[in-house]
């Protein structure tokens, strides 16, 4: 077979690409990476780290504000999101150049340019320059990511941005439009208005944050309206106008309102045009993904796909286990599919949000007798000396027949820090550990997860500060 010759070639450098090249190298593998930007992909340059930078200077400017609080003395804060926009560039090129030299420390041959799988595993990659290399693997992962998804009437522009332009913003524009209930829209919602924006939120859906239990999305619609964000949820928006100094937004019956700005935040779709020619054997459905199996191989044998590129969680961290995965079969190790059920889930709006397993709806239409207990922050100790009382943690077991509570089907949090306090959750609901295995953690005192300990104490009918 022409070309360069390796154990296994990955189209793709974004999370799932570049860890399943990581993972394999560090097995003795030999590994061409292909990607046609930067590596790292969108979670370090457009997606993950950027807008979580962002989100991090919403919580100093935050903090900043609250300061009397703590008798500590400063003036009103005034944001200069230039220097905002220099750190994060800073960040992402710190993580950038810790990827390329660990890439090169693990002799991973990464090959700029657009790759496509030819048949019989052979990769064509056309460089920036238009020349052309041709790579062969005995194995091949597709893991060319996703882009944003666009809605028809708002296409990019003057007034119109993506996830991906947004966080290019020098500046905090007066009013926003953020067309999106999701995890990505509230984010932006959160932060443009922390950081001074009049920020108006569109969701189809009746409600936010679909995919999270509802108690837990109603104290971040609770916030939200506190702080003066304003929810259209229920309604279609039909387009805009443009008015020279910003634009009118059209949704609803006959309704309008004047933004300077618009971030349309309605998902990703799967970057997959052109990845493929005919005779691969690799089929791709209706909606763009490339079709795999639980252990992510396509149809044709020896090629596999993770990540964003296949109709899984587009979470980075599932894109990670996914390339493991692959290797460890490519190895001959024994290998378990992704549980997509049981995966973490975070969401670093103000208040954060996070999660793991089945929500009290879903368990109960699964066919679950549940035991339901929750326990607000308002009640933990460290949480009232942050000053960061908002929010709960809601754990939801299998009822067993006397009653008590039995394995953890779902845990979920929302409150301060609570995307760092979901490790023991995710480990008891993944181990289907009960309320009397895991009340026997110790939890350290003072500290917000004290709060999953306690409430875990209350579903074995003894917790000392819950019911």
């Amino acid at each position: 077979m022409d070309g360069l010759r390796y154990d296994l070639v990955i189209i793709g450098g974004g999370p799932g690409g570049y860890a399943t090249a990581l993972y394999g190298a560090a097995a003795g593998l030999s590994i061409a990476l292909v990607e046609k930007d930067k590596v790292g992909g969108t979670c370090l340059h457009r997606g993950c780290i950027p807008a979580k930078e962002f989100l991090e200077t919403a919580s100093v400017y935050r903090a900043v504000a609250g300061a009397g609080e703590f008798g500590v003395t400063a003036e009103q804060p005034t944001i200069d999101f230039a220097v905002s926009l220099a750190r994060k560039g800073n960040v992402v090129d710190q993580l950038y150049r810790g990827l390329t030299g660990l890439l090169k420390h693990r002799q991973v041959s990464t090959f700029p340019g657009v790759g496509q799988l030819l048949a019989d595993h052979l990769v064509r990659v056309t460089g920036p320059d238009s020349s052309v290399t041709e790579l062969w693997g005995t194995n091949v992962v597709l893991a060319s990511g996703s882009v944003p998804r666009l809605l028809p009437g708002f296409e990019a522009g003057e007034f119109v941005l993506t996830s991906d332009e947004v966080l290019e913003l020098d500046h905090i524009p007066p009013s926003v439009a953020v067309i999106g209930g999701g995890a990505i829209g509230c984010e932006f919602a959160s932060m443009l208005s922390d950081l001074g924006a009049q920020v108006t939120l569109f969701e189809v859906l009746p409600d936010i944050l679909p995919g999270c239990d509802r108690e837990i999305a109603d104290v971040v619609v609770r916030s939200f309206k506190k702080r003066g964000i304003t929810l259209r949820l229920g309604v279609v928006v039909h387009g805009h106008e443009p008015n020279g100094h910003g634009t009118t937004v059209l949704f609803g019956d006959g309704e309008r309102v004047d933004v300077d700005l618009v971030v349309v935040s309605v998902g990703r779709r799967p970057l997959s045009e052109g990845l493929c020619a005919e005779g691969t054997g690799v089929e791709i459905d209706e909606r763009g993904f490339v079709a795999v199996d639980p252990w992510m191989r396509t149809k044709a044998e020896g090629v596999f796909a993770v990540g964003d590129v296949v109709a899984t969680p587009q979470l980075a961290h599932v894109g990670f286990a996914e390339g493991i995965l692959v290797v460890k079969q490519i190895l001959g190790e024994p290998a378990v599919p992704v549980n997509y059920g049981t995966v973490p889930w975070c969401i670093y709006c103000h208040p954060e949000v996070a999660f793991v397993g089945m929500t009290e709806d879903a368990a109960r239409a699964a066919g679950f007798d549940v035991v339901v207990q929750r326990d607000p922050f308002g009640g933990n100790g460290r949480a009232r000396i942050l000053g960061e009382t908002e929010g709960l943690v809601k754990i939801i077991a299998e009822g067993t027949p006397s009653g008590d509570a039995g394995r953890l089907l779902g845990v979920h949090m929302v409150g301060p820090w609570v995307t760092e306090q979901l490790g023991q959750a995710y480990l008891a609901v993944n181990w289907e550990a009960t309320p009397d295995e895991i009340a026997q953690f110790v939890q350290p005192h003072p500290t917000l997860s004290e709060t999953f300990g306690e409430t875990v104490l209350a579903l074995t009918g003894r917790g000392l500060h819950v019911g």
